[in-house]
C-alpha cells in the first residue's frame, strides 16, 4: 500500500486536535455507532483538563487506498522537545493557522524547524467562520514568516486551504462549498506530500516517542528508515556516537490503524511503527539490525532554559497524605521521566535529598509536578530559576524570550509599563483588529516568571500572552520581585475562624478555617513588605458571664486559592511549594524563625 507521513503543527488552541478528530471520522476510522470522546488524541488526564496537547501522538487513516500516517503535535513552546523529535518521522506538514490570530510564536518555532529539515508545508487557514476572521492578511503574514525563516522557493510556493476543523470542511475558497468535507485536504496531501524516502540496506529506525506499557514493557515509536522488521528478529541499539547500548529481540511490532494500535507481522521501510522487546534504548537512539555499524543522525534538541529544585518533603505534615516520599522513589521517577522526555535534564544535588530539574518552561515543569502528585508523590519544589550561560569572554548570558501579548487598547499602557520594569524591549506594536493591539517584546525569562497572573489582573482577564525562546543575551541587571511580604503561622495545629477574622486587616488569607498548619507555613499575604508571624490557632475566650449584646456570626472573606502554576510563580527564593496528592501548601525553606534570621544575615553579609 502506498503511504504518506504528515505532521499537523500549529500554535496552541488553533484547532489541531479537533481537525484530527474530523480526519478520523471522515476517513471511516470509526463505526457509525461508535462513541468517541471529543479531542480523542488528547488521552492524557491533564491534557483533557487543560485542553492542550502535551504528548505527540500518531494515528493513521486510509484515503483512496493510500495510508496516511498523521502525527498530532503539542502547540505550546514548553513541549517543543516533543515536536523537534517527530519531524524525523514525517515528509510533509499541515501548518494550521487561526484565521483571526494569524501565525503566533509557536507556529514560528515549529515551522522554522520543519523548513530546516526540508518539509514542504500545506497551509490551512482554520476557524474561517470566526466573526473577526481576516484570511487575506493572515496569508500575507504566513508568507512573510516563511520568507523570514529562509524557506526555499519550493517551500514558499505552498498550497492554501480555508475552512473550519470543528465543522469538518476545507476548501480552496474561503466561502466553500462545504459539502465536500475534508476531501480537498486529503487529496492535497496525496498530491503535495511525497512518498516516504527509503534508505538502502538493513533495518534502521530512530526512536522518537517512548512509553511504558504494563504488558509489553518499553515501547518505542519511530519511522523505519530502511529495511524491514519482523517479530522475534534480533536487533541492537546504538547511541548518536555509534556506541552499542544493548542487543535483544523484537517481541512485538505495533502499527497505528485509526485510533487503535494493532499487531502486525512485518514493518516495512517508510511506515511509522512501535516496537516492544528492548529495555534500555531511548529516544534519539538508532534501532537497527546487528550488521549495521553507522547510526542515523537525530535532530538536535534545544537546551532547557528554566530549572527548579525538587526536594524531599521535610515539613511536619510530611507523609500524612502521600505514600511516595523518599528520595530514592523520587529519583527513580525523575530519571524515568527524563528517559522519554529529551527536553528535561535531571541532576542530583550533593545532599542526595534534592534534584535539579531543568526544562523548557514553568508549564512543562508544572505538568510534571502535577503528574507526580496524582501518582501519590509528596515533595517540595523551589521557585523556577533561569539557566545562565557563560560566553567565551567570561560575560554572563541569560535566556531572552520573544513575548507576544494581544490586549485591548485601553490596557496597553499598563502592559508596556510592567514589561519595561521587567527589562523588556518592545520590538513591535500593531493593531490586531477589534480595538486590540499586538505587542511584541524581547524580555528576560527571569522577568516573566510570575507575570501571567499579574497580566490577567491588570487587563481584567482580556490579554493573551505567548512566549518563545529567542536567544541568549548579556545579563540585563536586577529585576524587582514581589512587593509584599507573607503572613506566617507561628504554631502548629488547625486554623481557627475567630483568629483568622481578627487577622483580616493584616492581609488576604490563602487558607481556610480548619486547615492544618505548622510553624513557618505561609497562611496569607501581608499588606506590607515585611514578613509577619501570626497566631491562627487562637480561639475566643469563653466565660460564664453572659454578653450584653448578641455575638455576631463570624463571616470570613473567601481565601485566595493558590493553584500549582500560580504558587510556583508567586513564591520567592527563600520559599517552597509543598506538593502532596491532596494539598498544595506554601512554606519558608527554614521553618524555625531563628534559622531564617541567621540565613538572611548571612545573605546580607555576602552581598555587602
Amino acid at each position: 500500500m502506498s503511504m504518506r507521513n504528515i505532521a499537523i503543527i500549529a500554535h496552541v488552541d488553533h484547532g489541531k486536535t479537533t481537525l484530527v478528530d474530523e480526519l478520523l471520522k471522515q476517513s471511516g476510522a470509526f463505526r457509525d455507532n461508535q462513541r468517541v470522546a471529543e479531542r480523542i488524541m488528547d488521552s492524557n488526564e491533564i491534557e483533557i483538563e487543560r485542553g492542550i496537547t502535551i504528548l505527540a501522538k500518531a494515528t493513521s487513516v486510509v484515503w483512496k487506498d493510500v495510508r496516511i500516517n498523521i502525527v498530532d503535535t503539542p502547540g505550546h513552546a514548553d513541549f517543543g522537545g516533543e515536536v523537534e523529535r517527530i519531524l524525523n518521522m514525517v515528509d510533509g506538514a499541515i501548518v494550521l493557522v487561526d484565521a483571526a490570530e494569524g501565525p503566533m510564536p509557536q507556529t514560528k518555532f515549529v515551522v522554522g524547524k520543519a523548513l530546516k529539515v526540508g518539509l514542504k508545508p500545506i497551509v490551512a487557514i482554520n476557524k474561517i467562520d470566526r466573526s473577526d476572521a481576516r484570511a487575506d492578511e493572515v496569508i500575507n503574514e504566513v508568507f512573510d514568516l516563511f520568507a523570514a525563516l529562509d524557506a526555499n522557493d519550493e517551500q514558499l510556493d505552498f498550497p492554501i486551504l480555508y475552512g473550519s476543523g470543528r465543522n469538518g470542511w476545507m476548501n480552496v475558497n474561503p466561502e466553500g462549498p462545504m459539502d465536500q468535507g475534508l476531501a480537498p485536504l486529503f487529496d492535497l496531501v496525496l498530491d503535495h506530500v511525497p512518498e516516504p524516502t527509503v534508505g538502502e540496506g538493513s533495518f534502521r529506525m530512530i526512536g522518537t516517542i517512548l512509553e511504558a506499557n504494563p504488558f509489553l514493557g518499553r515501547i518505542i515509536t519511530g519511522r523505519i528508515h530502511s529495511g524491514s522488521i519482523k517479530p522475534n528478529q534480533p536487533m541492537k541499539v546504538m547511541d548518536a556516537n555509534g556506541k552499542l547500548i544493548e542487543q535483544g529481540r523484537v517481541s512485538k511490532i505495533l502499527a497505528f490503524r485509526g485510533i487503535e494500535r494493532t499487531s502486525i507481522d512485518e514493518g516495512c521501510a517508510g511506515d511509522i511503527v512501535a516496537i516492544a522487546g528492548l529495555t534500555k534504548g531511548t529516544v534519539a537512539d538508532t534501532y537497527c539490525a546487528p550488521d549495521v555499524t553507522e547510526p542515523l543522525e537525530a535532530q538536535p534538541i534545544d537546551p532547557p532554559t528554566v530549572t527548579m529544585s525538587f526536594i524531599v518533603n521535610d515539613s511536619p505534615l510530611a507523609g500524612t497524605e502521600g505514600d511516595k516520599v523518599t528520595s530514592r522513589v523520587i529519583r527513580d521517577r525523575l530519571l524515568k521521566e527524563a528517559e522519554g522526555n529529551v527536553a528535561l535534564k535531571i541532576e542530583e544535588a550533593e545532599d542526595k535529598d534534592s534534584f535539579y530539574v531543568s526544562g523548557r518552561g514553568e508549564l512543562q515543569l508544572a505538568v510534571l509536578i502535577e503528574t507526580m502528585r496524582r501518582e501519590g508523590f509528596e515533595l517540595a519544589v523551589s521557585r523556577p530559576r533561569v539557566v545562565m550561560k557563560k560566553a567565551d569572554d567570561g560575560t554572563v548570558l541569560e535566556p531572552i524570550e520573544e513575548v507576544v501579548i494581544d490586549v485591548d487598547e485601553e490596557h496597553s499602557g499598563i502592559v508596556v509599563q510592567k514589561m519595561s520594569e521587567r527589562k523588556a524591549e518592545m520590538v513591535e506594536l500593531r493593531p490586531s483588529g477589534g480595538n486590540r493591539l499586538r505587542l511584541v517584546f524581547h524580555a528576560p525569562t527571569r522577568g516573566l516568571i510570575g507575570y501571567q497572573s499579574e497580566l490577567l489582573t491588570d487587563t481584567r482577564g482580556t490579554a493573551i500572552m505567548n512566549r518563545l525562546f529567542h536567544d541568549y543575551q548579556p545579563y540585563k541587571g536586577d529585576i524587582g520581585g514581589r512587593v509584599t511580604g507573607v503572613l506566617l503561622s507561628n504554631e502548629s495545629g488547625e486554623s481557627v475562624a475567630y483568629a483568622m477574622f481578627n487577622l483580616e486587616d493584616r492581609g488576604p488569607m490563602i487558607i481556610d478555617a480548619g486547615e492544618k498548619v505548622y510553624a513557618g507555613m505561609i497562611i496569607g499575604i501581608h499588606t506590607r513588605v515585611n514578613d509577619l508571624e501570626v497566631n491562627v490557632l487562637k480561639g475566643k475566650k469563653l466565660t460564664n458571664m453572659r454578653a450584653s449584646g448578641k455575638d455576631d456570626a463570624i463571616k470570613l472573606t473567601p481565601p485566595i486559592r493558590m493553584t500549582l502554576d500560580r504558587a510556583l510563580s508567586w513564591i520567592q527564593d527563600d520559599e517552597l511549594v509543598e506538593v502532596t496528592p491532596k494539598t498544595i501548601r506554601l512554606r519558608k525553606i527554614f521553618l524555625d524563625p531563628i534559622d531564617r534570621k541567621r540565613n538572611s544575615k548571612t545573605k546580607a553579609s555576602l552581598t555587602a
